[in-house]
């Protein structure tokens, strides 16, 4: 259902042979964009590539990244959700206020916190979905109103926490796997990419499907083996003062990482993943196959309150407090992570791993300019002009290649 026809692209022989895709060269441009960006803000300042750079970037990155995952979706079924941050900011300081002035045990506040989220969900979702009150209507109102009854659940004042268990969820000190989890991760994710390739090779061979060239597929599984083996290495060599120990990953960037796996075995495993895009290239001709709809528009913004749950904890978490500020302009970043990661405004094309790749850009780009010591609204400026170029590049590569849906 997502998938693209290429009238540019794949005409090309070498594009045809190596089977690389529209989508694939998409987001390898922005990998390529990513280590440009890295190699320039590290010549610029000398310590963007450095180990305690790389891991704090790491731990920012996750927060953003767990709601754009579903917010990505959310936009290719052609809706918006412009309350994210507000609706993690009322679920933050719940959770926070329950904890300390309640007294509760995180689990269940935590489970409060989703209660909430869910009714949220619920609420905006069949507005949306059953109603048909345009999105951006139903998710601009909320993103007053939320903001709002995150001031009065605590009447406006901090909730500090301080539970050890649930203060690792967001990574700093101790919320991390330590050095051997980390190559342990890391080494049984490389196997499981190797398994992976060897496997969708042999049931492509099996059911009579072109192959790419064995050193091509080799390669690239290779490249993304080494890119996770160099990352775990980076994390081990970040060691504090105070621990004879590298950190290694950090518990915010697995959470992330689980969550991006689930959405995209959702997104490329399940009836409702196929049904999501099929809505997205267009919504009439999926209501007259069979689709329902309605029913998926509510799943998945249910979904996206699951999402924004997990941000919400990992967000109170890392600033062991809830405060009524928690997830301001969140809805901005996730969506341009959406965006900038190759989701198409218009629905129906984009990827979970682009909202990843789009999560990091903003990252590195915020961190880069932090570094060189660029003032706050100087940042908003860049940042909102390189939404506006990534989607005037996404326009002109559409045109280039002439990507439409099918």
């Amino acid at each position: 259902m997502r998938r693209t026809r290429l009238s540019g692209t794949q005409k090309h022989p070498m594009w045809n042979q190596l089977q690389i895709s529209s989508l694939d060269l998409r987001l390898s441009i922005m990998a390529g964009v990513l280590i440009a960006m890295a190699l320039v803000f590290h010549v610029l300042t000398g310590t963007f590539l450095t180990p305690e750079n790389l891991y704090n970037i790491a731990q920012q990155t996750a927060v953003v990244g767990i709601v754009a995952a579903a917010v990505a979706l959310i936009i290719v079924a052609r809706q918006i959700d412009l309350s994210v941050g507000s609706v993690m900011g009322v679920v933050g300081v719940l959770i926070a206020f329950l904890m300390y002035t309640k007294g509760w045990h995180w689990v269940p506040a935590s489970l409060a916190g989703l209660a909430l989220s869910l009714a949220i969900a619920l609420y905006q979702g069949w507005l949306t979905a059953y109603l048909g009150v345009p999105s951006f209507v139903v998710t601009l109102g909320g993103l007053m109103s939320f903001r709002g009854a995150a001031f009065l659940v605590a009447d406006g004042k901090t909730q500090p926490v301080n539970d050890p268990v649930f203060l690792m969820i967001g990574g700093g000190l101790e919320g991390s796997l330590g050095p051997v989890l980390s190559w342990l991760l890391g080494l049984g994710l490389s196997l499981l990419l190797a398994w992976n390739a060897v496997s969708r090779r042999r049931r492509a061979h099996a059911h009579g499907f072109p192959l790419r060239p064995l050193w091509f597929e080799a390669g690239l599984t290779l490249f993304f083996m080494a890119s996770l083996l160099g990352f775990v290495a980076t994390m081990n060599t970040y060691v504090l003062a105070d621990k004879g120990a590298g950190q290694g990953i950090p518990i915010p960037v697995v959470i992330w990482g689980v969550v991006v796996a689930g959405m995209a075995f959702i997104v490329n495993r399940t009836r409702f993943g196929r049904y999501v895009y099929a809505i997205g290239g267009n919504p009439e001709a999926a209501l007259l196959v069979g689709i329902p709809v309605k029913r998926v528009m509510l799943k998945l913004f249910l979904l996206l309150a699951v999402m924004v749950t997990v941000a919400a904890v990992v967000s109170v978490s890392r600033l062991n407090a809830g405060t009524n500020s928690l997830g301001s302009n969140m809805e901005l970043y996730v969506i341009a992570a959406a965006v900038i990661g190759g989701v198409a405004l218009s629905g129906g094309s984009g990827t979970v791993l682009g909202s990843v790749l789009g999560a990091l850009v903003i990252q590195f780009l915020e961190s880069g300019l932090l570094l060189l010591d660029v003032n706050i609204g100087l940042r908003m400026v860049i940042i909102g002009q390189v939404l506006i170029v990534a989607v005037v590049f996404d326009v002109l590569y559409r045109r280039a290649t002439g990507e439409r849906m099918t």
